[in-house]
């Protein structure tokens, strides 16, 4: 399913709000992998849509438009190889709902950008780089290549 060199078909990525961490992982690993592997994301409480996130994904070319902040519980399907979870509380929520379920779960701790103070550049920046460095996680774990693209 999700050991040494198999790729899970189907990824949460789970955050506190689902408003930052996790939509930013959604829309990263559907430009990397599109159509290729089933993803959502998802938050324990409900969020609102952060602009800060719109404009950074934006200058990577991903639109974040159409993401709406859901709950666990808004979640529609199920049956996820892999839950990745970005923050504390979503890992802990993770771990609860497969006790009864056989999905692996994995924890990355991820800063939280919404911390960010200064200039709307510095907290800019602050997003870039939680954006980036999910960008890295990301090809590594699911290794992905330039050439993986059909």
């Amino acid at each position: 399913m999700t050991g040494p060199g198999l790729r899970p078909t189907a990824v949460l990525f789970a955050c506190g709000m689902n408003s930052v961490r996790s939509p930013m992982a959604e829309g990263l690993m559907q430009k990397l992998f599109p159509g290729r592997i089933y993803v959502r994301s998802a938050g324990v409480r409900q969020g609102k849509v952060d602009p800060f996130v719109d404009a950074v994904m934006a200058e990577i070319g991903v639109d974040m438009g159409k993401h709406r902040p859901k709950t666990f519980e808004d979640l529609d399907e199920s049956g996820f190889d892999l839950i990745v979870t970005l923050a504390p509380e979503a890992h802990h929520k993770a771990l609860e709902m497969t006790r009864t379920d056989a999905m692996d779960v994995e924890y990355w701790p991820t800063m939280d950008p919404t911390l960010a103070t200064g200039s709307r550049e510095q907290i800019l920046n602050e997003y870039r780089t939680v954006r980036d460095q999910l960008m890295m996680r990301i090809k590594k774990r699911f290794d992905w290549s330039p050439s993986a693209a059909d």
